[in-house]
């Protein structure tokens, strides 16, 4: 038996995004991922909607399916209910998820559909030439906001713990590594998972994620189990006050003037390290991961990326299958013909 490569999974089109998009680093992340996974590429489904993101299954050697503006979501249900031995994917942009297609997205994962949805958030429409998007910060000038932005952003990851999505994470597009692990993660999820990626438009959004890019000062790195330390040598960390809010401190470090309990250099409460906030993605109330996704609303401070939450919930095909199944058995075969027709039907005169 051959063993799959990259390259096995890459289509013979030419890909064409603009040179510099962060596009290129996560198709490339996510033709790296397949082999891992084990899956034959004849099972494996990508399904897109409008948008720059959307050109995606042109480029990957699977089936797929250029769908239409922000339905994506609800073709892929269908396709996921319907063939369980299909793994489906979502590769979809914060206008085509979030406008759009924010009914279809919060029902999705609602119905903890058998999904893996990787929503590429660049905070503006790209393929429609820069206007402001959904996750765009408030005062945004772009060519449809020219005295800035009114409209109050999604938070993507609030958004999807909100809607009690089983799985979600956050990464970026240049963190080779971190967004191939949050990959393989969210693919063997069985259940709707989310991940949100940090993708830069360098043409209408250039550098719209520097404050957190590859800046240990500022990226939040979740890992299960572990207390919540970040820095460059994760001098400071997250702490739950008593009023139950999350909130940024340093940690007391040997050899410091600061104690715990005191304030530091910089003003901010000092605690020693069994006081930080130790993350559980595992945790089935998604009441912490939601509070550990407001820690910054943009991207523009520290900003948690990793794995928020990960839970078991039954799964939307597997249920409706089996509804199906305990029909057959207690009724017999369905008759289309039959229902065709019935007695509820009517006469226009």
């Amino acid at each position: 038996m051959t063993t799959a490569t990259r390259k096995d999974f890459a289509s013979d089109q030419e890909v064409r995004w603009c040179p510099g998009c962060g596009d290129y680093a996560i198709l490339a992340n996510v033709q790296g991922v397949m082999p891992d996974l084990g899956t034959p590429r004849e099972r494996i489904v990508f399904v897109s909607g409008i948008g720059c993101a959307a050109r995606f299954p042109y480029y990957m050697n699977t089936f797929g399916f250029h769908s239409i503006h922000g339905r994506a979501p609800a073709i892929a249900t269908g396709i996921s209910a319907t063939r369980s031995d299909l793994k489906v994917f979502v590769v979809t942009g914060d206008g085509d998820a979030l406008s759009i297609g924010g009914n279809h997205l919060i029902h999705a994962m609602r119905r903890n559909a058998n999904l893996t949805i990787i929503m590429f958030n660049n905070q503006i429409y790209g393929l429609t030439k820069g206007q402001y998007s959904p996750t765009s910060e408030l005062g945004k000038v772009t060519k449809s906001t020219p005295f800035g932005s009114l409209d109050h952003p999604f938070n993507p990851v609030s958004l999807a713990l909100g809607a009690e999505a089983t799985f979600v994470a956050r990464s970026l597009d240049n963190e080779r590594a971190h967004l191939a692990e949050m990959v393989e993660l969210a693919a063997r999820h069985q259940g709707t998972s989310f991940i949100e990626v940090y993708q830069n438009c360098n043409i209408f959004n250039d550098g719209a994620f520097d404050a957190i890019r590859g800046n240990q000062a500022n990226q939040i790195r979740l890992e299960h189990g572990q207390p919540i330390r970040f820095g460059a040598d994760h001098e400071k960390g997250v702490a739950l006050g008593r009023t139950g809010q999350l909130r940024i401190v340093d940690v007391a470090r040997a050899g410091s003037e600061a104690s715990a309990g005191q304030p530091g250099e910089d003003g901010r409460e000092v605690v020693a390290e069994e006081d930080l906030l130790v993350h559980d993605a595992y945790r089935d109330d998604p009441g912490l991961a939601f509070m550990l996704s407001r820690l910054a609303h943009t991207p523009h401070g520290p900003t948690p990326v990793g794995l928020f939450r990960q839970v078991s919930r039954p799964v939307y095909g597997e249920q409706m299958q089996a509804q199906l199944d305990d029909a057959v058995a207690r009724q017999g075969p369905g008759d289309l013909g039959a229902l065709l027709a019935g007695r509820d039907t009517w006469t226009v005169e």
